[in-house]
Formats: C-alpha cells, sequence, structure tokens
C-alpha cells in the first residue's frame, strides 16, 4: 500500500514537471505566436500538440466514441463535463482542425508562467461580476468572427468527487444562440476515476470521450429556448455518465 502512494505521488509529480518544463521551454515560441490575435491559429496548433505530448507523457491514450461528423474550419460550441486537470489537454488534442479558444476563469492568470499565456489566449471571466461576465460575449464575437470555435465547460467549476454532474451555468448556450453555432455535447467517461483532484488517487489508461451530434442553433432565441438547450446537453451527458459508469 505505501509502495503504491508513493508510485502515485511521484506520477502526479511528474504531471507538474512536464507542465512546468514544457511551457518554460516552448516560451520563446508562444510569446511570438500570442503577440497578434491573427496568429492564434499558430498558437493552436502548437498547443494541440503539446497536449498531445501531455497526455502522452503521463500515459493516457484518448479513445473517441461515436465520432460524429466535425466539420474543418467550422465553428462550434465545445462543451463537456469538467472532471479533472487533464480535461484541457484532451479537448486540445481532439481539434486539430478547429482551433478553439477557452472561455475560463479568471483566477488561473495568477499562475506563474502558465497564467501569462493563458491571459493572452483564452477569455477570462470573472463569475462574480457581471459587467465581466458581458465581455465575455464581445470577445467571443470578435473571436468567432475569425472563424474560430469556443469551448465552456458548463459546469463551472470541478465538481466534488461525489457529484456525477453539477448544475450548467448559462454562458455557453446563450453564446451559442446568440452566435448561432452549433454546440457540441461531449462526455468525458473516465477522466475522474484516472486524474481526479484527489491526490493519492488515478492511473494512466485510457480516456473515453463520447461525442453527440452537433446540435444546431440557428433560428433559436436565448429568451426561449437556452434553457431548452442547456437541458438537453446536460441530460445527455449525465445518461452517459450514469450509463459508462
Amino acid at each position: 500500500m505505501i509502495l503504491r502512494y508513493i508510485l502515485i505521488l511521484l506520477w502526479r509529480l511528474w504531471f507538474y514537471v512536464i507542465i512546468l518544463v514544457t511551457i518554460v521551454g516552448l516560451s520563446p515560441l508562444l510569446i511570438v505566436v500570442t503577440s497578434h490575435e491573427k496568429w492564434y491559429p499558430l498558437f493552436y496548433k502548437t498547443a494541440h500538440y503539446w497536449g498531445r505530448a501531455v497526455l502522452f507523457l503521463m500515459g493516457f491514450k484518448v479513445e473517441v466514441i461515436r465520432s460524429t461528423r466535425i466539420k474543418p474550419h467550422h465553428s462550434y460550441m465545445f462543451s463537456a463535463n469538467h472532471t479533472s486537470m487533464i480535461d484541457p489537454m484532451i479537448m486540445l488534442a481532439l481539434f486539430p482542425d478547429n482551433p478553439f479558444v477557452f472561455v475560463g476563469k479568471k483566477e488561473l492568470a495568477r499562475i506563474p508562467v502558465f497564467g501569462f499565456f493563458y491571459r493572452k489566449t483564452c477569455i477570462l471571466v470573472d463569475r462574480s461580476d457581471s459587467e465581466s461576465r458581458k465581455a465575455v460575449y464581445a470577445q467571443a464575437k470578435r473571436r468567432l468572427a475569425r472563424g474560430l470555435s469556443v469551448c465552456i465547460f458548463p459546469e463551472g467549476l470541478v465538481p466534488s468527487e461525489d457529484v456525477v454532474l453539477n448544475e450548467f451555468k448559462n454562458g455557453a448556450f446563450t453564446l451559442a444562440i446568440e452566435h448561432q453555432i452549433p454546440i457540441v455535447p461531449m462526455t468525458y467517461l473516465d477522466c475522474k476515476k484516472h486524474f481526479s483532484y484527489t491526490f493519492f488517487s488515478g492511473k494512466p489508461g485510457t480516456l473515453r470521450v463520447k461525442f453527440h451530434d452537433p446540435i444546431a442553433t440557428e433560428g433559436l432565441s436565448v429568451e426561449k429556448d437556452k434553457d431548452n438547450i442547456k437541458y438537453k446537453v446536460y441530460n445527455l451527458i449525465y445518461n452517459d455518465l450514469k450509463e459508462f459508469s
């Protein structure tokens, strides 16, 4: 038992070593490709391979279940359940031809080194500030106009271990309807088991991701349809988690 905990500890620490070393090593390139918004696709391509490298070095393999048709270079709203620190790496690894921008909490910008590039590449939101939440829509509109997609984990935060799926926030669905882009629901089936926030737990292995068909938003209105779409996506992901658990 003690040996098992030591191995898990070393493996967990290895994750932070990978993140630090790769970001510091890539910093000269990242500074260049994040210096102008029009170069974001170059940054994203770097981030895509970085995500794949992190997963590989951690001993993870991503397996897609029912891979739906995602049209290259089209804009989507990617929405998945939030379960662990490796969730963003999986998202980056899955979409080489659909550059997207994360909408994430402002607090992560305080992390040394990582936070610098996080501020320059993501849409930051302070959920306690209504003006910050409003600013997200203007920033998303500008990014979508450049042909990018958007990724939001609609739970907002990683839920506690005993929660299957937290209540969804409105942001992802309001944005998708306002900008008339399809929503792609995705279920991370194994991340909590393999790399949750419980430190002395987890192991390398296969991470299954279930895709659902894109949900069209053309002709929908935020006022009338937002809640229906939100509950539809919630139920799809919740039922997956209950079925595959």
